[in-house]
């Protein structure tokens, strides 16, 4: 009895657990993808994968102006957002097999869309990692810049993506 109660009580834990990963994991995407930070050349001026921004001193503002569509720039800004949407099917699917499933199902279907988010996600990050200078066709040098926090946050994505949906696949649905 005792053991029966404490293996339902650690997988409500591992529930709670693989819930709140997935929606940190969804939040850094979301936020690696749309905000203005992959490229830093100092506190001043930034690129992302939709603009290209410089601080204005005078009017305290950041102004913007579209990327420059590149062979590579593309394929980043799609993968990137593959993983959000694939992210996002996940937890939608997690939710309704959560209440639909039967007990001793597996979480396959949840799992397979978290890998899919982390691969599509590690592709972007690579080639952004790769190309980066005929992502940015800027005149200044590379060198002189480095990469913003929203590059370092999809990174750390990848990992927790592969993890999470190892854990999906391996999450059975108890009482």
């Amino acid at each position: 009895m005792f053991k029966l109660y404490f293996f339902q009580k650690r997988m409500a834990y591992l529930l709670v657990f693989v819930t709140l990963l997935h929606v940190v994991t969804l939040a850094m995407l979301f936020i690696s993808t749309m905000e203005k930070s992959w490229w830093v050349w100092d506190e001043m001026e930034n690129s992302d994968l939709w603009y290209n921004c410089r601080y204005d001193n005078m009017s305290a503002t950041w102004l913007c102006a579209s990327s420059k569509e590149t062979e590579w720039l593309h394929p980043v800004q799609v993968l990137m957002v593959l993983s959000l949407v694939f992210s996002s099917v996940s937890f939608l699917v997690f939710l309704g097999q959560l209440f639909t499933m039967s007990k001793g199902g597996l979480f396959y279907f949840t799992g397979l869309c978290q890998v899919f988010a982390g691969l599509t996600a590690l592709s972007a990050v690579l080639i952004y990692t790769l190309h980066n200078k005929e992502i940015l066709q800027d005149n200044r040098e590379v060198t002189s810049g480095h990469f913003g926090y929203c590059f370092v946050l999809a990174w750390v994505c990848v990992p927790l993506l592969f993890c999470s949906g190892v854990i999906y696949a391996h999450l059975r649905k108890k009482e």
